[in-house]
């Protein structure tokens, strides 16, 4: 097992050259970050969608190769499987959530280290939102999940987002050293990050968030075998699941999920 790493140089080019990398937000960046080593991780994985039976044709694009919106679902070429009439949050994880590996390996570090349910589950959906939508994906996950969960367990999801450029030595999180390398040494993040950071260090709840990123740390090694079956359980005890199935349910997140279910939908 090792971590893994990526160049300044590298990851300017895959970006798209200096122009594009000076154009994108600090936040952008840290999530491309990810994003590149998930891919490097397991470039089989990144992609994990089951291929969809030829015979269904009920989300098949129409005259565009890659789906509307800026999540990672939307890359994903091809079909996608049906989804159940009344789906649940594990058939989103196997049929829709496009980085599972990373989630599972973050999750499996609360649940080794012997953290409360709550911190394992929040590790667990922490980056799920990143399916949907990268930009900001911890905002995004707490809402996303924010009706179906305690709340201490969206609220870290939402601020796990700024804690990330910030240590916490006590705490067992050092500010990633490949953030020097893609930023610079000399690198300052957005305001709002500043202020969300700021409030979230002297909240009740912060650790709920901090124990995220420490947990994130372990997210990126590669020969690890992981699955969702250390978790089913936990699910169990910490997840409302709807009679009426994720995004059928009329609560304020359920269009997020009606999205995931099928992507391309014209309006």
């Amino acid at each position: 097992m090792k971590n893994i790493i990526i160049e300044r140089r590298e990851f300017i080019a895959k970006v798209g050259g200096m122009a594009a990398f000076t154009a994108m937000s600090a936040d952008a960046v840290a999530d491309e970050i990810e994003h590149q080593l998930e891919n490097k991780m397991a470039q089989a994985e990144a992609q994990e969608t089951p291929a969809a039976p030829a015979e269904n044709n009920s989300n098949r694009r129409r005259n565009s190769e890659f789906r509307r919106g800026g999540g990672r679902l939307f890359r994903v070429k091809g079909d996608l499987p049906p989804m159940p009439d009344k789906p649940t949050l594990i058939d989103f994880f196997k049929y829709r959530f496009t980085n599972n590996r990373h989630c599972f390996l973050t999750a499996q570090n609360a649940l080794d280290t012997g953290q409360p349910e709550r911190n394992v589950m929040a590790s667990l959906l922490h980056d799920c939102s990143q399916t949907l939508c990268v930009a900001d994906h911890g905002y995004w996950g707490g809402q996303l999940f924010e009706p179906y969960v305690d709340e201490r367990i969206s609220w870290a999801i939402r601020y796990h987002q700024a804690l990330r450029f910030f240590a916490d030595t006590d705490a067992g999180y050092e500010y990633p050293e490949m953030y020097n390398r893609i930023f610079g040494n000399d690198f300052v993040p957005e305001d709002y990050i500043f202020q969300d950071y700021e409030m979230v260090r002297n909240h009740k709840w912060y650790m709920e968030a901090r124990l995220i990123t420490v947990n994130d740390q372990y997210g990126f090694i590669e020969g690890t075998e992981v699955s969702l079956d250390p978790f089913i359980d936990i699910i169990g005890r910490n997840f409302k699941e709807p009679e009426e199935g994720l995004g059928y349910d009329s609560s304020p997140s359920a269009h997020m999920w009606r999205t995931l279910i099928n992507p391309d939908r014209a309006l």
